[in-house]
């Protein structure tokens, strides 16, 4: 299997590339997120997700190029990227005894193709107390993720169940996108 380039710079989609044994190389580029409030959600994700890897498939014609974006959903509403330890405090407040969705959008690009898809899976929240909330604050931990929090660390700790895929959660879910991958006759 040629190396995929992942069009990102998570250091968790990195380890589960090399979990499962997958040759890859990085290459991303910065963008504003911008979500088009016109679309519906998934489509926004979609968008999203294309436009991290644009630029990047635009440099390899001939190469899987794989981006992602990832989104918190509570009652319907879209939890980000906390902008401070305010907002990040109130969204694990809100989250605390309640069930989220998090979504996953995923662009292929692959000679002039752009296959996407978008995966969900929900996180049950345990009733959170103020000190624990404190306490998970102070790793720094939340800083930079959707939510508030990385479930793949000390996060998982916050966390009383989740239904569907791990990777998802993570932001890379690699057996849908190894599906695709074996779909368009990359692998």
């Amino acid at each position: 299997m040629e190396p995929i380039v992942l069009a990102s710079s998570s250091p968790r989609r990195r380890e589960l590339l090399e979990q499962y044994n997958i040759p890859y190389i990085v290459d991303f580029e910065e963008i504003e997120e911008v979500l088009d409030e016109s679309l519906t959600l998934f489509y926004q994700l979609q968008m999203l997700a294309i436009d991290k890897g644009k630029v990047v498939a635009s440099r390899h014609l001939q190469e899987v190029v794989i981006s992602c974006d990832t989104m918190v959903c509570l009652h319907h509403k879209m939890l980000g990227k906390a902008n401070n330890r305010q907002h990040a405090r109130e969204m694990l407040q809100a989250m605390s005894n309640q069930k989220q969705t998090v979504y996953s959008a995923v662009a292929i690009f692959y000679k002039g193709q752009i296959h996407t898809f978008v995966e969900s899976s929900d996180v049950y929240f345990k009733e959170l107390s103020s000190r624990e909330i404190e306490d998970y604050l102070d790793t720094n931990e939340w800083v930079g993720k959707a939510g508030a929090y990385a479930i793949q660390g000390i996060g998982n700790c916050l966390v009383e169940k989740v239904e569907g895929s791990f990777e998802t959660i993570i932001g890379f879910p690699v057996f849908r996108i190894l599906e695709v991958l074996v779909k368009i006759k990359t692998i």
